[in-house]
């Protein structure tokens, strides 16, 4: 991302809406939200091979494993608003195990872009699933929307739940179950 343009392209932006970037409140804003937009974008700046480090370990593990409540915050592509939420992941090894970090960093590198939820929830299940070769993967996520909390219908105590399953998480109803009933799901 080229800062410089970012943040004239948002000094533009202020006086399109009627503001003046020179008054002393919004003399740094350009600046600020450039390197904000830098940071809320990083996803497509990154590598997922570096971001999962090699973090994959032989295991003789076949159970289901959990980690959740990973928060989660990225930006609708429709209006460019922040949603926010958890993100909950379980997957049933095979041979090979996720270092539990790099849930997470999976989750900040596809929530760090433009997004929308369904895709981003999909998203990480697809990425865990591959990365170990999962039996199976579960992921659920809960956000909310500012884009429909501040602006349009503003429904401020709304939440959109979306759940990606693959493998045995899609083919039995009772993993299912008992991942859902894990996360408090059920």
């Amino acid at each position: 991302m080229n800062k410089e343009r970012v943040s004239a392209l948002i000094r533009e932006l202020l006086v399109e809406i009627g503001e003046d970037p020179d008054r002393e409140g919004l003399l740094k804003t350009p600046d600020r939200v450039a390197e904000a937009y830098r940071f809320l974008t990083s996803g497509y700046s990154q590598d997922l091979k570096t971001v999962i480090n090699n973090a994959v370990f032989e295991s003789e593990a076949n159970n289901m494993i959990i980690c959740k409540d990973i928060e989660v915050y990225s930006l609708c592509e429709h209006h460019m608003l922040p949603f926010y939420g958890t993100c909950h992941i379980g997957y049933i090894a095979k041979n090979k195990v996720l270092g539990v970090s790099k849930l997470a960093r999976i989750v900040d590198y596809y929530s760090r872009r433009l997004q929308i939820q369904e895709r981003l929830t999909a998203q990480i299940a697809r990425t865990v699933k591959d990365e170990v070769d999962a039996e199976g993967v579960g992921v659920v996520m809960e956000c909310r929307h500012m884009c429909m909390m501040m602006r349009g219908v503003e429904k401020q105590n709304s939440s959109m739940l979306t759940s990606s399953v693959l493998g045995s998480f899609h083919s039995s109803l009772a993993t299912r179950e008992e991942f859902m009933s894990l996360i408090g799901r059920k």
